[in-house]
């Protein structure tokens, strides 16, 4: 077996976790890890009974007046602030501004913290350089940083973007150090004595075994993004949904703001749905790809 077919073969599986054998076997396949299979299967819109469910209680506590509405207005009114933003040509643009400026923030942080992450990772020096400013960086609240980016980069779309780039670094970060940290040291020395160079082993080795805490860390980044949306729309924005958001507080409008928060959810819970779906994938090609190497061993 070559070096090569080795290290495919043995990286991936550094990141999985180790469980315990069943001493007999059973015929219904079990799950590994935790929480244990225990024969539940969901449906497939299982996850959508809860919250129709409340939205079916607002709507009938509001009809039977124990819900002030101008507190809680009832989802059919919802529907008509929506489909009237839709019909004046405003809810898209809206959406769209958002859209762009989270693609952007999260593309740019996550870059910056994969960049920096494996460099962390995998120097100690490069740990006690960065690590101790990156830890206070991180607990510096979202909108503290807000006047210094207005000052340093104006009232355009740069500080929106810095905004939204800086709340995406920190999971993708802190995730992919943890991952770099729990691969077992020997499969480093075995690529580090088959000749592999530095860019070789971060490809061949570090970034397959710790593929599940950087999706995790994605994933959190991604959340947090959309979290940081709303105070990067705070910026002197005119268009976006954190500014629907902004615009009916200001005109004591709770049918708006909570038309804005229903649309930030949804744009999130898809946005996590298509990064998930690229994680599924990109662990399945990781494991056939292992398997090819057993197979060629």
């Amino acid at each position: 077996m070559s070096d090569q077919a080795a290290i495919n073969m043995t990286a991936p599986a550094a990141a999985a976790p180790v469980t315990a054998q069943p001493a007999v076997a059973v015929a219904r396949p079990r799950r590994k890890g935790w929480p244990a299979d225990d024969g539940y299967r969901p449906r497939r819109f299982t996850g959508a009974i809860l919250p129709l469910a409340l939205l079916l209680l607002a709507e009938l506590g509001a009809r039977l007046d124990w819900i002030p509405a101008r507190l809680l207005p009832p989802p059919s009114e919802l529907a008509q602030t929506l489909w009237s933003l839709a019909v004046r040509g405003e809810l898209l643009p809206h959406i769209a501004a958002s859209l762009a400026r989270v693609a952007a923030g999260f593309a740019i942080g996550s870059l910056l913290a994969i960049g920096l992450g494996l460099l962390v990772g995998i120097s100690r020096r490069a740990e006690a350089w960065l690590e101790p400013s990156f830890q206070a960086l991180r607990a510096i609240p979202s909108l503290a940083w807000i006047p210094l980016l207005l000052l340093w980069l104006g009232i355009d779309e740069t500080p929106k973007v810095a905004l939204i780039a800086i709340g995406a670094f920190f999971p993708v970060y802190l995730n992919l150090v943890a991952g770099i940290r729990d691969i077992d040291h020997k499969l480093i020395e075995v690529g580090t004595s088959s000749g592999l160079g530095q860019g070789e082993l971060i490809r061949h080795i570090l970034l397959p075994a710790a593929l599940p805490y950087l999706f995790a860390g994605l994933r959190g980044g991604l959340s947090l993004a959309w979290m940081f949306l709303v105070a990067a729309e705070l910026i002197a924005a005119t268009r976006g949904v954190g500014y629907l958001l902004s615009d009916g507080r200001e005109s004591s409008r709770p049918d708006l703001v909570l038309a804005a928060i229903l649309i930030l959810a949804v744009l999130g819970k898809v946005s996590d749905g298509l990064l998930r779906a690229i994680e599924h994938k990109s662990l399945g090609w990781r494991d056939a790809r292992q398997q090819s190497s057993q197979k060629k061993s």
